[in-house]
């Protein structure tokens, strides 16, 4: 319970400081996203866009972003797995997941 509400008041400080554009591409660059992926082409990868797209609407879209960064995940977008970021903060992970989300508002934005 404890941990919803700090992600939920993640969640709104990451709106308030970081949910541009701009500032979640220049947060992707920082914590080499963009090694792996790109806004709209495959990488490594899926672009961003794509999991936008992926979970849009899923109320607990931001959460399973979060926990897919932090602990890695398989079979999900192909064979080549996502290596846990365990050096990525809660925090940073929030904002990146919240970024990711809202690109599928944004085809022209990047």
């Amino acid at each position: 319970m404890a941990l919803a509400g700090a992600l939920a008041l993640c969640a709104a400080n990451a709106r308030a400081a970081g949910g541009a554009t701009g500032d979640g591409l220049a947060l992707a660059g920082q914590r080499q996203c963009l090694g792996c992926h790109q806004v709209d082409a495959r990488r490594v990868g899926p672009p961003f866009r794509a999991i936008a797209e992926r979970f849009q609407g899923r109320h607990e879209a931001a959460g399973h972003l979060v926990r897919a960064m932090r602990e890695g995940s398989r079979g999900q977008w192909g064979a080549i797995p996502m290596p846990a970021q365990t050096r990525l903060s809660d925090v940073d992970a929030q904002r990146l997941a919240l970024w990711i989300l809202s690109l599928k508002d944004t085809h022209a934005a990047d």
